[in-house]
């Protein structure tokens, strides 16, 4: 079976250092996002293609909506709420405090409102693995749920029916399967449903389709590509003009636009002559829907 092509349009010159976790907020019809290594916070409206911006004290790994108003990060020192309108931080407690050298990176909200986030190493990340995943609850507990040795924790979403979690370790190429508990959020069963040949780049941000396919974006890999979990074959690209797409989200009305987001650093004066493009925001109709995103309970 041949390989479905898609194309991305630019649709704002966002020139971010590192672009990551997009999120499609209906409240407010825009797509939260981050540049972690500028520590900001932005909402991109796609329809009169503004870009508010927030500046934050730490790097931010994710951001999810807040049921009762507002939303949630997660931050270099633990989970935090957010308002965007004072521009307060509250933490939520850092599960790890005596690891002065990691940090949280990307999370999502489970089908019951529990906030998921995974650590990273932050410097060395790609060579030394000790990050693990965690679960903020509605109550506040946060519980460790997973890992000692993650490299850097990705793109973590759930099946329609809220049975299974899909979650990437980026510097060993891998995605996985989890069975899901969602009474429990209880984690078991393991499984590597997919590993990124050289090629393609390494795994990092993904979304997940009303069909529950994997939308994953290829760090290096010039593209953002659509994963069937079941069969673990790569069934659609959609090519980039940059060589660092970092995640993707479905958004618009309908769910039927995917917003990606694309990454500049690290890129050599060559480079970035090449890449003129590099941490500008994309969008490309992949003609599937997606799946609203939970907001977190607590």
């Amino acid at each position: 079976m041949a390989i479905q092509q898609f194309n991305a349009e630019q649709v704002f010159a966002a020139q971010a250092t590192l672009g990551e976790g997009p999120l499609w907020d209906p409240r407010c019809s825009a797509y939260w996002w981050i540049d972690i290594e500028e520590r900001k916070l932005f909402r991109f409206s796609p329809d009169s293609l503004r870009n508010l911006e927030w500046q934050l004290d730490q790097m931010p790994g994710t951001v999810v909506v807040r049921k009762r108003g507002g939303l949630m990060l997660s931050l270099q020192d633990g989970l935090a709420s957010f308002d965007p309108v004072s521009g307060q931080v509250q933490s939520w407690g850092d599960p790890e405090f005596d690891k002065p050298d990691n940090r949280f990176n990307d999370g999502k909200c489970d089908p019951e409102g529990r906030f998921w986030a995974g650590t990273m190493r932050i410097k060395d990340h790609m060579k030394i693995f000790t990050g693990s995943l965690y679960s903020l609850e509605s109550d506040g507990q946060i519980i460790k749920r997973w890992g000692d040795d993650i490299g850097v924790s990705n793109g973590i979403v759930w099946s329609r029916n809220g049975q299974r979690m899909y979650f990437v370790d980026s510097p060993r190429r891998e995605v996985y399967q989890f069975d899901y508990d969602r009474t429990t959020g209880r984690i078991e069963n393991r499984t590597c449903i997919f590993r990124a040949p050289d090629e393609i780049g390494f795994p990092d941000g993904m979304a997940i389709d009303t069909d529950d396919n994997l939308w994953i974006a290829f760090w290096g890999g010039w593209c953002v590509a659509k994963i069937c979990p079941v069969s673990s074959r790569i069934l659609s690209k959609i090519s980039l003009p940059v060589a660092a797409p970092t995640a993707c989200a479905f958004g618009g009305p309908n769910l039927d636009q995917l917003l990606i987001t694309t990454a500049s650093i690290g890129l050599n004066p060559e480079e970035r002559r090449q890449q003129p493009l590099a941490g500008d925001l994309f969008v490309a109709d992949v003609q599937v829907g997606g799946v609203a995103q939970p907001e977190f309970a607590g």
